[in-house]
């Protein structure tokens, strides 16, 4: 209920507008003052759905900044601030591995599949699953800006409440793992 509060608040506003109508029309119909006031209570609560809608951050909300953000400092070959952001050694060394070998000139988040945050875990975890697009070129030469489409699959823990990536994998769109596919890190 929270997220639906948080993320979707034309449907509370909905659901309030016509318990709040209902209400009103029924204080019409019969006089009783008490559905009245509770109709006019639930249509008051519309503009506060969106007010706290707009300054409640869910984690979802959190994990897609996060997304964005990481995607921006991409753009900027700023790997410093990538690095700041995975939270496992193993995944952060073979970000380091493999980052310093190119140079971005355009990276982006085509599309956000799913943000499944996993009920029951602690530290909360999460899994993403997004396609990227990324202007790129070898800084050894060789590869000269060519547009790289790419499936990125995160799992994230939620450390001091800051999101942090603990396993990655970069494979194609469609179709399965190819040779520059990396794996998840076992543990």
């Amino acid at each position: 209920m929270t997220t639906m509060i948080a993320e979707q608040p034309w449907m509370v506003a909905i659901a309030l507008g016509l318990l709040g109508g209902a209400l009103i029309f029924g204080w019409l119909q019969t006089g009783k003052k008490a559905a009245a006031l509770i109709g006019l209570v639930c249509l008051g609560l519309v503009p506060v759905a969106f007010v706290v809608a707009s300054n409640w951050e869910t984690d979802r909300e959190q994990i897609e900044r996060l997304i964005r953000d990481t995607a921006a400092a991409i753009e900027r070959n700023d790997f410093e601030t990538v690095y700041q952001l995975i939270g496992d050694d193993e995944a952060e060394a073979m970000a380091r591995r493999e980052l310093p070998q190119f140079e971005f000139t355009m990276a982006s988040v085509n599309k956000i599949r799913s943000i499944e945050v996993i009920e029951g875990t602690f530290p909360p975890e999460a899994d993403v699953d997004m396609s990227v697009k990324v202007d790129v070129s070898t800084k050894r030469g060789g590869v000269k800006n060519i547009r790289v489409v790419r499936r990125l699959e995160l799992r994230l823990q939620k450390e001091n409440d800051h999101w942090k990536v603990t396993q990655y994998r970069h494979s194609p769109v469609v179709g399965g793992p190819d040779q520059y596919t990396d794996q998840f890190t076992t543990k």
